[in-house]
């Protein structure tokens, strides 16, 4: 699914309440019918190892390789012990491979973060949301900064992704046409407001007026 409008539509707010990162003043917000914000602390914790927020630039260990980023993870999906003890499973190690497989960067498994482009840096950080088992990916401007080509690259990878892992991608984007091409279905936000929720298709000039 893609999120359009224009700068300051509420894109990155809405994602970011997805990923409960930013309190909800009022609605539900449901998984298999039982709502997440009447859930207590656990069971929204639960639900935050399910979900990966992807920000515009992610928050890598740059002096690490891509390999180690993944295996590493994020606060929310990696547990304690393991961030403690630093132990790996050659399950986990096999596991880390294959996704780097999968978003096209095996050959770079052993190269470190600092070196690798902002396209580069983007697919790691998919790559380390959904080895730790992320079933929903919320992915702020994934193509912020890439030319046409790559930002063609990254939105066929996400499409990709949604086949081979069954995981739903919640992607914000500025340029409609990626949206137009690529997403199942489109969300137009204004104001703050969802004003748009359509199949995903190329827009008529009148729904882009109301999102512009």
């Amino acid at each position: 699914m893609a999120v359009v409008g224009a700068s300051g539509s509420g894109k990155t707010t809405l994602l970011r309440c997805l990923a409960l990162r930013e309190p909800w003043e009022s609605g539900s917000y449901k998984e298999d019918g039982k709502d997440i914000l009447k859930s207590g602390f656990l069971g929204k914790l639960r639900f935050r190892r399910k979900v990966a927020y992807l920000e515009q630039k992610p928050m890598l260990l740059d002096r690490k390789k891509a390999l180690k980023n993944v295996l590493i993870g994020s606060v929310e999906q990696t547990p304690l012990w393991r961030r403690i003890t630093g132990m790996i499973r050659n399950d986990d190690y096999m596991g880390a491979m294959d996704m780097l497989e999968k978003v096209g960067l095996l050959d770079k498994a052993h190269q470190v973060v600092d070196k690798m482009s902002g396209g580069e840096r983007q697919r790691v950080a998919i790559a380390r949301a959904l080895v730790h088992g992320a079933k929903l990916l919320l992915a702020d401007e994934p193509v912020s900064g890439l030319d046409p080509h790559k930002s063609e690259e990254m939105m066929a990878t996400l499409k990709e992704l949604c086949k081979l892992n069954g995981t739903t991608i919640v992607a914000a984007l500025h340029r409609v046409e990626l949206a137009e091409k690529y997403a199942d279905e489109i969300w137009g936000m204004q104001d703050g407001r969802l004003v748009l929720q359509v199949r995903g298709r190329r827009l008529t000039a009148a729904e882009k007026i109301r999102l512009s």
